[in-house]
């Protein structure tokens, strides 16, 4: 039997908040499997480092919650890589710990904007050309917590869970044109802002950080964390032609949450 088609040599590649986190690894995986990318991020700094290190790669920085920088970033990717292949839809941000009586409009906002609306303004952005060639992927960053809840970080996980409409719609009206659209569910990605959100979840809730994280994985399969590697490995098998059946799946990649009853 031979083995699964993984490659994705010379694929046109968008990953938004790729200059850091799971989003570098994502933009690095493509790069070194011969995808040509193109990132963005808000954080000038992790901009300028990633660009330094990695020349081969496009970093652009930006707020892909505006439609000025999601025109800018798509421009300069069709400008050196022709139409784009694969987005990779990967902002979001953890959004306030708090009672929902306490959450403000601002927090609220932003967070519909950062996870949601980026969102839409790039998938929007990518449909027209993708839907004229007929070849597409569009890959969407939710989280395991829109399916089971997560107390305290109420516009993150309707922000998310909205992620999962979004995904499963465009793939009903895009399928007939050849685009596919898929949407990633980690778990708690290991890196430094899940340590800082189990740091502001532990001290709103009264406990120690290392109880909480405990917690955390106690309903986990594997009782581990996920790996930005494990994300990345993932969305390159759906952008390979291993994956050119795989539309409208809502696929975790989380040590399997085992759902309380």
């Amino acid at each position: 039997m031979p083995s699964p088609d993984l490659n994705v040599r010379d694929l046109s590649v968008v990953v938004t908040a790729g200059a850091g986190g799971a989003g570098r690894v994502i933009a690095t995986t493509f790069a070194d499997a011969g995808a040509r990318v193109v990132t963005c991020d808000l954080d000038a700094r992790a901009v300028a480092e990633f660009g330094a290190v990695r020349p081969d790669i496009a970093v652009i920085e930006g707020d892909v919650g505006e439609e000025d920088t999601v025109e800018r970033v798509f421009a300069q990717a069709e400008r050196r890589h022709g139409p784009v292949d694969v987005l990779v839809n990967n902002v979001g941000i953890a959004g306030p710990t708090a009672v929902v009586e306490e959450i403000s409009m601002d927090d609220w906002a932003l967070s519909l904007r950062a996870n949601l609306t980026s969102h839409f303004l790039c998938a929007r952005r990518a449909v027209p050309n993708m839907k004229a060639r007929r070849s597409g992927l569009i890959v969407n960053i939710s989280s395991g917590s829109a399916k089971t809840g997560l107390p305290l970080r109420l516009p993150y996980v309707v922000t998310k869970g909205a992620i999962l409409s979004l995904t499963t719609n465009l793939a009903r009206e895009l399928g007939p044109h050849g685009v596919r659209v898929n949407a990633i569910l980690p778990g708690a990605i290991r890196g430094e802002r899940i340590q800082r959100i189990i740091t502001s979840k532990a001290a709103a809730l009264g406990i120690p950080a290392a109880d909480y994280e405990r917690d955390l994985l106690r309903y986990v399969s594997l009782r581990t964390m996920v790996e930005p590697e494990d994300i990345a490995a993932m969305i390159l098998f759906l952008a390979s032609p291993a994956g050119r059946r795989i539309t409208g799946q809502l696929i975790g990649v989380d040590g399997n949450v085992e759902y309380e009853v």
